[in-house]
């Protein structure tokens, strides 16, 4: 766990950096600047262009974090495997460029009413595309070399840095919207470059001839791999897609721009899973390799605990808040409870843990991939069924439901499987002490400024969940954290003293 605990530490430092920078720019500056349907365009734009990238990868980043523990050798340059993923993405790229082109006329005319802005800038989905099929590729290379975090400083921190910069100067006029568009794609575009620029730097973007031998050995392994990987990350990536763009079929631009300020929030407590199960990813392919189910069973375990601590923790702060998030965003009331039905689908994700990555790196992965294909057919069927008649609370709820589903299904079958089960009397303490604590808010008076209210609240509940857990000690880790802190600030006051 020391690996996945620095890495995860530093991911999450920089992903919440970025959480605030997306605050800023999402959840402030772009309702009060920008009409309802451009935020949509945004948010659809990337949505669309996850969907085909995910299908270009063409499975290649599954093959990575399970066959590459088998390719790794310095000496040798990783004995092509990165070649390897530049040749499958390309033809993975050219075959999505293609359905994409024959799909445009269809996609122009279906949206050309609701949703005219985003027919006018269609094609910005063809670089968004590439760029994106190629940080997956490079990105899941770099942390099969153990840094998951680099991949995360860029795209969670920088980019979002950037992206406040241009809405700034979208805001005092020095651009327009047109301009800020396609500095929005060149930003979206630019962590593959970055990332490229760096390996180059430390002289690890290794490109040599393939290993015939070694890709002839693995060669019926890694078609399978990268058939279950393309069904089950093409459906993870549209189940958080697809929401955006049912919503924009049936209400249009404008309710596509509220869902997705208010998905935003939700979104916010599946942050930490993010650098957790990047890194987890590698460490378990070794695991598997060795067949050594008790470190496995020690990360499973761990990471419901330490990401359930943390998901309460900020579904709380959403819960308490929820008044004065909309006191600062009014127009977008109608997202209520869009933003209480994804925290609570992504506190659930949360309370699973590394499941799904164990099952991925596993020589049971096929599985993950058929839970992802029910997974993808539940969303649409649910969204086809609740978006009429519930409009956005619908598309939460239907996201809601799917997650509970799928999310019981990998526990279930990691526990036939492996007879690996990782709750305990501690997620029971976990829930209880935030129950107390949702409690405990309701005793606190209301300040007529809700700016100063949101302060005073969230600081007083999260020291009473903070200390409640400390005290507890459900969580090793998350101890030691604060031990550590403690010994830092005693000797810092000792030197100062001495």
């Amino acid at each position: 766990m020391g690996v996945i605990a620095k890495q995860s530490i530093k991911g999450s430092i920089y992903t919440y950096s970025g959480a605030i920078l997306g605050f800023i720019s999402v959840g402030l500056l772009m309702p009060k600047f920008f009409e309802l349907d451009e935020i949509g365009l945004i948010n659809l734009l990337v949505a669309v262009a996850l969907i085909f990238s995910q299908f270009s990868n063409l499975g290649f980043n599954h093959i990575q974090s399970r066959i590459f523990p088998y390719f790794r050798d310095e000496k040798n340059k990783h004995n092509g495997i990165l070649t390897l993923g530049i040749y499958v993405s390309l033809i993975g790229f050219l075959i999505s460029l293609t359905i994409f082109l024959l799909m445009r006329t269809y996609l122009i005319e279906s949206n050309i009413e609701k949703s005219a802005l985003f027919s006018e800038n269609i094609y910005y989905i063809i670089p968004l595309i590439f760029f994106t099929v190629f940080f997956l590729l490079i990105d899941s290379y770099n942390r099969a070399l153990f840094d998951a975090v680099l991949g995360t400083f860029v795209r969670e921190f920088v980019v979002r840095l950037l992206n406040l910069i241009i809405i700034v100067l979208y805001i005092f006029e020095f651009i327009n919207f047109k301009s800020f568009i396609f500095w929005y794609v060149i930003i979206y575009s630019a962590p593959a470059i970055v990332i490229l620029i760096i390996l180059i730097a430390r002289k690890q973007f290794y490109i040599r001839s393939l290993n015939i031998d070694l890709i002839k050995k693995y060669k019926n392994e890694m078609i399978k791999i990268a058939g279950f990987g393309l069904i089950s990350g093409f459906s993870g990536i549209a189940v958080l897609n697809i929401d955006k763009y049912m919503i924009n079929h049936y209400l249009g631009l404008e309710a596509t721009g509220i869902y997705s300020i208010s998905f935003y929030f939700g979104a916010l407590i599946l942050i930490p899973a993010k650098s957790v199960r990047k890194i987890s990813s590698i460490i378990l392919a070794e695991a598997w390799k060795k067949k050594d189910i008790k470190t496995i069973d020690k990360i499973y375990s761990k990471s419901t605990i330490n990401q359930l601590i943390i998901a309460m923790l900020l579904y709380i702060g959403i819960w308490i808040n929820i008044d004065n998030i909309f006191m600062i965003l009014p127009d977008y009331k109608e997202g209520r409870y869009v933003i209480l039905l994804i925290g609570a689908a992504f506190v659930i994700d949360m309370f699973s843990g590394v499941s799904t990555t164990i099952i991925s790196n596993s020589k049971h992965y096929k599985i993950n991939s058929y839970v992802m294909m029910l997974k993808i057919i539940l969303i649409i069927v649910l969204n086809i069924i609740f978006i009429p008649n519930w409009k956005l609370t619908g598309g939460a709820f239907a996201s809601f439901t799917t997650v509970l589903i799928t999310v019981f299904l990998y526990f279930i079958f990691i526990l036939k499987k492996y007879k690996l089960q990782p709750y305990s009397y501690k997620h029971i303490i976990i829930m209880v002490i935030s129950g107390f604590v949702i409690a405990v808010n309701y005793l606190i008076p209301e300040f007529e400024n809700f700016y100063i209210d949101i302060i005073v609240r969230s600081l007083f509940v999260t020291v009473i969940f903070c200390s409640l857990i400390y005290f507890s000690k459900v969580s090793d880790e998350l101890t030691n954290i604060v031990k550590k802190l403690f010994k830092l600030k005693t000797d810092f006051i000792k030197n100062i003293k001495i």
